[in-house]
């Protein structure tokens, strides 16, 4: 009787067995390093559209006008303000993820950034990012506070926030909007690389 010991691989069969690997995750790296940036925007929206909707709360229960003001990061984060400008601390911060950037009103480079303005339908547009900070008044519509003690509201106006992040790895851009409707409905939206649709 004879017995044959169990034979292993070759470094010739293991050299190509670590190359296809190789390969293979070279492949699937910036396309994880993809998702994972839209994933992180698309976060970083939904935690906007939070604070909005907790913001429009506050103001209706208080009976004032309560405005979102941007903080300097990294990370960057966006806070409810008062009708007198102070922090309001019984409303968390939104804490945007890593590289996320917020714009609010136009001009921030988004694709197809007009029409998607103007899809948005409302009467009078989308207020500017100059013309003061995006608020809700105390019946939980929008309003422009613009540095005094009052907060116009123009008829059929609303806003929006561009959110956009790049990945470390391949450059990729993401975007996502968080939209205020001239009735106060907050709304997500997402950038699939050809089209915006509401999440």
């Amino acid at each position: 009787m004879t017995f044959r010991a169990n034979r292993g691989f070759s470094l010739l069969e293991l050299a190509l067995v670590v190359t296809i690997v190789f390969i293979l995750v070279a492949l699937a790296v910036p396309s994880m390093i993809t998702q994972v940036n839209a994933v992180r925007i698309h976060y970083s929206a939904t935690d906007l559209s939070g604070l909005l909707q907790r913001m429009r709360i506050e103001a209706v229960r208080k009976n004032s006008f309560y405005s979102v003001q941007g903080v300097a990061g990294p990370p960057e984060m966006e806070q409810v303000v008062n009708s007198a400008g102070a922090v309001v601390n019984t409303i968390p911060p939104a804490q945007m993820g890593q590289s996320v950037n917020v714009f609010y009103g136009t001009g921030s480079g988004a694709p197809g950034e007009a029409a998607f303005v103007t899809g948005l339908g409302f009467p009078s547009g989308v207020a500017a990012a100059g013309g003061g900070s995006p608020s809700f008044d105390a019946r939980g519509l929008p309003c422009i506070a613009n540095g005094g003690n009052t907060c116009p509201r123009v008829f059929g106006q609303g806003y929006v926030f561009f959110l956009s992040g790049t990945s470390a790895g391949n450059g990729a851009q993401g975007w996502a909007a968080v939209v205020v409707t001239p009735s106060g409905r907050v709304e997500v939206w997402s950038y699939t690389g050809s089209a915006w649709v509401q999440r």
